[in-house]
């Protein structure tokens, strides 16, 4: 008998009542240290006082109103984040899936304005963008792409990391390459910074637009506000989500004015996204980790943090082969298998998150304090210990 729950998740047997920082409790009592973050998502952690605050303030006055309207709040937040990006207009969603879409569409939009239709998206092995028809056909993944189709056309999948296959497939006929900067389902996998200059140097060259997706990688984590920034270039549209909403549901799409231009009244729309109380919350969460010093506190605590890690690989090698990542976006590429070391952590009183390469994400709070740090490490410690002698 199918479960009142549609059963799509393989869950694990935990449920929690409340938490406080990087720490949440379960039904029956047990403390759990949270590396997960809601996959990303609980930027500043469990119940953050700012963000209880300013929640509670903008309910009590108004939640929901239609984008027929004017919505302050929405507009502040969208005016906050041009002022830090490349980017010269914002369009507010409720996930990543959702901004993926409108991503697509105003790429072809863009296009067919400019009257040449292009169609062909770039993008990657191992690239997670969501879950919609629009996102599963970008990634192409075979676990999620089978039995939904037929998908949308026009996606070209490259291997990652083979430049020779993206020079040869960029040419000007090809509408934009999507790229997360740092993949997140697919492994914890950098983009180098020289990569990231060549794809921004291939588009110029072709006309291409360039996306990123940095609704797991963005918002911080990586120790600038977006992981492009170290490369020092821009893209011309980017996807954002989690983070920005710190566990409330908040997404958007950053585009430059070429990119956007096509996307006119009517062209596109939302009927919570952008809504006051999301917004109201985002606009405190970006407050908050646009700080070039909690930026800095990022960096500090992720280089802290990985050099644990790399002690617990070489304590652990049956366990652990390398540490991965930037800032606090981190993974640990396993020996053993993934799903066992999550597991593990489970007995230990650690919560991680599996990925693709037989990696566990390490998606901490961005303000974990180092005490949790101290303990995350003794605790995956101890999840390492019972994995080698299982």
């Amino acid at each position: 008998m199918i479960t009142a729950v549609l059963p799509t998740y393989n869950r694990a047997h935990l449920a929690f009542t409340h938490g406080a920082g990087s720490w949440l409790t379960a039904e029956d009592g047990r403390r759990y240290l949270d590396l997960g973050a809601g996959i990303a998502v609980n930027a500043l952690g469990h119940a953050h006082p700012a963000l209880v605050q300013v929640i509670t303030e903008q309910a009590a006055k108004l939640w929901h109103v239609s984008n027929i309207y004017r919505i302050p709040e929405q507009e502040r937040l969208a005016a906050m984040l041009v002022d830090l990006t490349f980017a010269d207009t914002v369009f507010f969603t409720n996930s990543g899936t959702e901004a993926c879409e409108l991503a697509v569409k105003m790429t072809r939009k863009y296009w067919t304005e400019k009257g040449d239709p292009r169609t062909q998206i770039i993008t990657f092995a191992g690239s997670f963008h969501g879950r919609s028809t629009a996102a599963i056909a970008a990634s192409g993944a075979e676990k999620m792409v089978k039995g939904f189709g037929p998908l949308m056309p026009g996606f070209t999948h490259l291997d990652w990391a083979d430049h020779d296959a993206v020079r040869a497939a960029i040419t000007d006929k090809t509408a934009a390459v999507l790229i997360e900067p740092i993949q997140g389902e697919g492994g914890i996998r950098v983009v180098p910074d020289p990569c990231l200059k060549g794809l921004r140097d291939l588009c110029d060259a072709t006309g291409a637009l360039l996306i990123f997706d940095e609704v797991q990688c963005g918002m911080g984590r990586s120790g600038k506000l977006f992981a492009h920034e170290w490369s020092g270039i821009t893209p011309d549209i980017m996807m954002v989500a989690k983070g920005i909403g710190g566990g409330f549901p908040l997404g958007a799409v950053l585009a430059t004015e070429n990119a956007a231009l096509g996307m006119t009244v009517g062209t596109h729309g939302s009927t919570y996204g952008g809504n006051p109380l999301g917004c109201a919350v985002g606009a405190k969460v970006t407050e908050i980790i646009a700080d070039d010093a909690f930026l800095a506190e990022v960096s500090r605590k992720g280089a802290r943090f990985r050099q644990g890690l790399e002690s617990l690989v070489a304590r652990h090698p049956k366990v652990f082969a390398e540490v991965r990542g930037q800032g606090l976006i981190l993974g640990l590429k396993c020996v053993a298998t993934n799903t066992d070391v999550v597991k593990a952590g489970y007995a230990a009183g650690v919560l991680t998150v599996a990925a693709a390469d037989n990696v566990i994400r390490l998606l901490p709070a961005l303000n974990i304090p180092d005490e949790d740090i101290d303990t995350a490490l003794q605790k995956l410690d101890a999840a390492a210990t019972a994995v080698g002698h299982g």
